[in-house]
């Protein structure tokens, strides 16, 4: 009995992790795709990390 109900806490704790993974993901999806941008047009990690942050940021602020 132990074994099934330990087996379906960490199924359920899966699943909510998953789910977590999946909504930041889409939350931080146009920070992600603006670093890409800015990745290749200067070719600098700096910078396209510099534009991941602040539109991460901008993005974070704007969910609150």
């Amino acid at each position: 009995m132990l074994e099934i109900l330990s087996s379906i806490v960490l199924l359920i704790i899966g699943i909510l992790l998953i789910v977590f993974i999946v909504k930041l993901l889409i939350v931080l999806l146009p920070a992600i795709v603006i670093a890409i941008v800015v990745y290749f047009i200067t070719g600098s990690f700096a910078y396209s990390a510099i534009a991941f942050l602040v539109v991460a940021l901008i993005s974070l602020i704007k969910k609150l």
